[in-house]
């Protein structure tokens, strides 16, 4: 069973086992699936091959059996007519065929036997293809979820807390100057109005001079 030499190895092995140390897993499962394509394709010609060759020593095995009775025929034909030599040919030809008959069935059983074996490492092979694509498909899953986080924590490494507390600061500096701008825009928006304001508040000294004299007249009165 030369064919299934190399797929062999990988079936008693175990597949976690192979993928140690490997840069790219996926790429070696990849890389096994195609070999035991090919192995397969092999085997299933090998197969093709011994059922055609079980189905041609079937037809052998019909034809003797065919000529068994048809000798067998004529012996008995040939007694009837009292044709002994033709009889004796006849007996003779019959037994060799099924001499021959004989050694062809058991040519048939080894061959049964063959394809058997044959057939039980396709299955086994495609048992273990199967299995392997089972598991590509969930390495491949897994890898995705690994390559993600390493692109994660590389990215998260790659910020350092220094400049996040330092660009804080900076937001931070330049809202409180958003803010002073707005509250100084509010305070000069209208300049007259401040004057107003101002005019209003000043009192004249000579008022002031009157009101006092006019009190302390009105204390004198008293």
């Amino acid at each position: 069973m030369g064919i299934f030499k190399r797929i062999k190895t990988i079936a008693k092995a175990d597949i976690n086992a192979l993928l140690d140390g490997m840069e790219d897993p996926i790429a070696m499962l990849n890389e096994y699936s195609r070999e035991m394509e090919q192995e397969m394709a092999k085997a299933q010609k090998a197969l093709s091959l011994q059922i055609f060759v079980e189905n041609k020593q079937a037809a052998l095995i019909m034809e003797t059996k065919h000529l068994v009775d048809k000798r067998a025929r004529q012996a008995k034909l040939a007694i009837q007519h009292e044709e002994n030599a033709m009889a004796r040919l006849a007996v003779q030809e019959k037994l060799l065929h099924e001499n021959q008959l004989s050694l062809y069935q058991q040519q048939f059983e080894a061959i049964k036997g063959q394809t058997h074996i044959l057939n039980e490492k396709l299955q086994e092979l495609q048992e273990i293809y199967n299995e392997l694509q089972h598991k590509k498909v969930l390495l491949a899953s897994r890898a995705n979820v690994a390559q993600s986080l390493q692109q994660i924590q590389h990215a998260t490494a790659s910020f350092k807390q220094d400049n996040i507390v330092r660009g804080v600061a900076r937001a931070e500096e330049r809202i409180l100057l958003m803010e002073a701008e707005v509250q100084a825009g509010t305070q000069f928006a209208n300049p007259m109005a401040m004057h107003d304001t101002a005019y209003r508040n000043y009192i004249n000294e000579e008022e002031v001079s009157r009101e006092l004299e006019k009190l302390k007249s009105e204390k004198e009165s008293l």
